[in-house]
């Protein structure tokens, strides 16, 4: 099946960004358009069926939902906001996020359990361009990624590199760093330690792949094994260019 390559992967002036819910008729129209997806490409599967309409907003957050959203927005100039984009949107308070979450990457640490199976099929994927497995973590932007049908997987789904797919070393995210301070990020969205910082990474998982996530009080999660979970609490955040003054 031919993956789409999400266009946000593209230069930007990282100044110059629109953030907003995936709300209203807009989003309305996507959720239709990604649930179309999920029956005709992906056999129904239900890692992708965790996305819902209410209160005028689609709400849900795994990784495999948000890779086929950016999939769906991509024709419109638009993407499923990364941890950089988060970090900024945080940074100038232009949406509500109290008492939610999103997912934004995917942390590979090794080719084992959490999630063998994914763990070494991506391993495999991520070695040849270069990426050792096994030593620092690995952070890989939903963004850029595909996703396939693949019945041998536990969940009926794999990811998939493409050419838009983007790695970045992440040694803030081994095991060792659990439970460390910040305040603020990187450029790449990545946490810069500092004791007694406001902010708490959770990052207790030494292998496998897991998720990250942005949590209620602008925590990091950089351990949650369960790829399917989903609740209303997820918010999408979407990004699009903004126009240059």
């Amino acid at each position: 099946m031919k993956q789409n390559i999400i266009q946000s992967t593209r230069n930007f002036n990282a100044d110059n960004v629109n953030y907003s819910l995936l709300k209203g008729d807009f989003g309305k129209q996507i959720l239709k358009e990604y649930n179309q997806l999920v029956q005709d490409e992906y056999r129904n599967a239900s890692a992708l069926n965790v996305l819902s309409f209410s209160d005028d907003v689609v709400k849900g957050s795994n990784p495999f939902a948000f890779i086929l959203l950016n999939r769906v927005l991509q024709d419109r100039g638009k993407w499923v906001a990364r941890p950089a984009d988060l970090e900024r949107a945080l940074e100038k308070r232009v949406i509500k996020l109290d008492g939610t979450y999103g997912d934004s990457s995917l942390v590979l640490r090794s080719e084992s359990d959490p999630n063998e199976y994914l763990a070494k099929n991506l391993a495999s994927q991520v070695k040849t361009k270069g990426y050792d497995v096994g030593g620092d973590a690995l952070m890989i932007l939903l963004a850029g990624l595909g996703l396939i049908p693949d019945s041998n997987s536990p969940y009926d789904l794999s990811f998939q590199l493409t050419d838009s797919s983007k790695i970045i070393l992440a040694p803030q995210f081994n095991k060792t760093n659990h439970e460390k301070e910040f305040n603020r990020t990187d450029e790449q969205g990545l946490p810069v330690f500092k004791d007694r910082g406001s902010r708490i990474l959770y990052s207790r998982e030494e292998g496998g792949i897991c998720r990250l996530c942005r949590y209620w009080n602008r925590d990091l999660g950089a351990g949650g094994t369960d790829l399917v979970n989903s609740n209303f609490n997820g918010l999408v955040i979407v990004c699009s260019e903004g126009t240059l003054k």
